[in-house]
């Protein structure tokens, strides 16, 4: 069963990393409103992902793939509006750091496991 609890405090959690994100993205420059709010809604989907997810695997080995799988089609847009290779693997990279984190403060901190 999933918990409300999980799903939650994962997902506030995932807005709040989406907020952190959008301000290291943008000590590039200037972002459009459209690069903002999809940059928070993909983190905050991340966290909702993470919530609702009931693989049975290590937290920490469950943040760090959810983590890549909602970073990937970012790190692709990176590449699409001509930023280059560094900042794809930097958009990899946080997604890593992220989706681990997440896990950490939702499964740890707060106690709110995986469904079982």
């Amino acid at each position: 069963m999933i918990s409300k609890k999980r799903v939650g405090i994962a997902t506030i959690w995932g807005l709040i990393f989406g907020v952190v994100s959008w301000l290291l993205c943008a000590l590039g420059g200037p972002l459009p409103w459209s690069g903002i709010v999809s940059i928070i809604i993909l983190t905050g989907l991340m966290g909702f992902g993470i919530g609702i997810s009931g693989w049975q695997i290590h937290w920490w080995l469950h943040g760090l793939i959810m983590g890549v799988i909602y970073r990937i089609p970012a790190a692709f847009t990176a590449i699409w509006v001509g930023k280059g290779a560094l900042d794809f693997a930097l958009t990899v990279i946080t997604g890593l750091i992220f989706g681990f984190l997440i896990e950490l403060i939702t499964g740890l901190v707060f106690k709110a496991k995986m469904p079982q």
